[in-house]
């Protein structure tokens, strides 16, 4: 019988220990546009998503003005962690592809800036990039800057809101 998950994660990727926790690391060559992780579970609106411990919510994703995904069960497609200068994006609200080819030993990272809206896990960026914003916020998405770096990447509901700044 095939095995089943709430989630998919690459066979590309394994889970390891991080500073931070857990991340993904590249095992085998990514090419740009490869799917790296769809990620499942329990669709809320934000009241009963507030009512997550910090973790749960750590863990999840905005998908929509005020509508969350809670992972049902952490798994490894849960691990997937911020980066000011990310290598994966968003390819609708739940999935995530790569933006450029990712090497063997790469983590894979997204910035949390394509998918949230509001401020339900706001920290301190530890990153390193030399793009860093140096605080993640639910705000982030708003940085003109972000708009054509990420051209392509944001979430559906996040790229709404941006055409509609931009008056379109």
């Amino acid at each position: 019988m095939a095995e089943y998950s709430y989630s998919y994660i690459s066979s590309k990727l394994e889970t390891r220990p991080t500073a931070h926790g857990f991340g993904s690391f590249v095992t085998e060559p990514i090419t740009a546009g490869e799917l790296l992780v769809i990620w499942g579970g329990l669709v809320m609106p934000r009241d009963k998503f507030m009512e997550l411990d910090d973790h749960a919510r750590s863990i999840s994703i905005q998908i929509e003005e005020g509508v969350f995904m809670a992972p049902i069960e952490a798994d490894k497609a849960d691990y997937i962690n911020h980066s000011c200068n990310p290598n994966g994006g968003l390819r609708g609200a739940n999935n995530l592809v790569a933006m450029r080819d990712i090497a063997v030993g790469e983590e894979v990272t997204f910035d949390y800036a394509m998918s949230d809206s509001a401020p339900y896990d706001q920290f301190e960026c530890g990153c390193g990039a030399a793009s860093c914003r140096g605080k993640v916020t639910g705000n982030d998405w708003q940085v003109p800057a972000l708009w054509e770096r990420y051209s392509g990447y944001f979430s559906p509901y996040i790229q709404a809101k941006i055409d509609k700044l931009r008056g379109g």
